[in-house]
């Protein structure tokens, strides 16, 4: 059954707040909803996919997309790497009726909102300052310097919350996902 409304929603937040994991929960409940899968200029980390996580390219390659237009939304993120969501799998899913769920920073998510002004931007909040620090350290995937790049990252982020059109606590992650649901209207 098709979506009564398709539209662009923007999942955003700071590194560790657990967007993924959020996300990952909603594609399971809602696999009907589009997923886009991001570009990144990174090397995958333990147990990331090549298409399903992100799709990993050259700096050159990306860098051709971004010149091209083909890219909605695009940015370094952290001083490091290249992030940004191909812009023919969205419009492809909006023209089937589908609804789209994009994963992004919050640079790119601001991108997202200047070039589809309709998408509605949702700012997953972690319960706490330490809470984040906590999952970010936990993870266990950034050497010390990448750790504090983040943490930095996080603060400007969490400052510009503001502009979001949605925020959520995520705290228990069947909680944050149903919260989502509902939102959404899916």
């Amino acid at each position: 059954m098709p979506d009564k409304q398709p539209a662009v929603w923007v999942i955003s937040g700071p590194s560790g707040v657990g967007k993924g994991t959020v996300c990952a929960r909603l594609r399971e409940q809602r696999p009907r909803v589009f997923y886009s899968v991001s570009l990144t200029t990174r090397d995958p980390r333990p147990g990331e996919v090549d298409g399903k996580s992100y799709h990993f390219v050259s700096p050159d390659h990306f860098d051709d997309l971004a010149a091209q237009g083909l890219l909605l939304e695009h940015a370094v993120v952290h001083g490091r790497h290249s992030y940004g969501t191909p812009r023919a799998p969205v419009e492809d899913a909006l023209a089937k009726q589908r609804s789209v769920v994009l994963e992004i920073d919050l640079q790119g998510a601001a991108q997202v909102k200047q070039n589809m002004p309709e998408a509605r931007l949702v700012f997953l909040e972690p319960p706490s300052w330490e809470e984040l620090t906590r999952r970010l350290i936990g993870r266990g995937t950034e050497d010390e310097p990448a750790l504090t790049r983040r943490l930095e990252t996080a603060r400007a982020e969490m400052a510009a919350r503001h502009m979001a059109d949605h925020r959520v606590v995520n705290d228990v992650v069947e909680d944050t996902v149903a919260t989502l649901i509902d939102l959404m209207g899916l």
